[in-house]
């Protein structure tokens, strides 16, 4: 036999050839990561729409952090909340089609590559967050105010808070130097 399709073979009947570097479990596992952010991001925007009247917000740190629920239509930083309702369905389009990306990224990533798999499970879970808000609200609902003095940084949430660590995370992992043990 031709030692490619030998190769073939046994790896269709789950013999390794003996030559071969076994195949490294994938990273899909950390999809749970993902799953933990979506339901922490339900639970504590639930507790906001059931605790927290729109605009009011509610000391939690005096000069630095309070509750306060605010609808965005939009996205980050509120871009393109004024639009006349398309932008609902292109950005949930964009997070289906980014996490079906990092879930693909996922599986080509070996398992024990924490560095590369938890930043990319953490914008999934982030970005699967904010679709449910946009499907079931037809806007992301953010209630994490922090400012200092009077200036105030646009109110956010906890799949906000994944999607920006998981993007600092790929970046960081795409500029420093991949380690022996990963």
């Amino acid at each position: 036999m031709v030692p490619a399709r030998t190769a073939a073979i046994s790896e269709v009947h789950g013999k390794a050839d003996e030559g071969a570097a076994p195949r490294a479990p994938n990273a899909l596992p950390w999809l749970v990561l993902s799953g933990l952010v979506i339901w922490l991001d339900a639970v504590t925007k639930g507790l906001a729409l059931e605790h927290l009247r729109l605009g009011e917000p509610v000391a939690v740190i005096d000069g630095l952090l309070n509750w306060t629920l605010v609808y965005n239509p939009g996205a980050a930083f509120s871009f393109l909340s004024d639009a006349s309702g398309w932008q609902r369905w292109f950005f949930a389009a964009l997070a289906v089609g980014m996490s079906a990306l990092l879930t693909v990224w996922l599986a080509r990533t070996d398992r024990r590559d924490w560095r590369q798999a938890a930043p990319f499970a953490l914008v999934i879970g982030g970005a699967l967050g904010n679709l449910v808000d946009r499907l079931v609200h037809g806007h992301v609902i953010d209630f994490i105010d922090t400012y200092w003095g009077t200036a105030h940084w646009p109110a956010f949430n906890i799949a906000d808070s994944a999607i920006v660590i998981g993007a600092i995370g790929i970046a960081l992992v795409g500029f420093l130097p991949k380690g022996r043990d990963s």
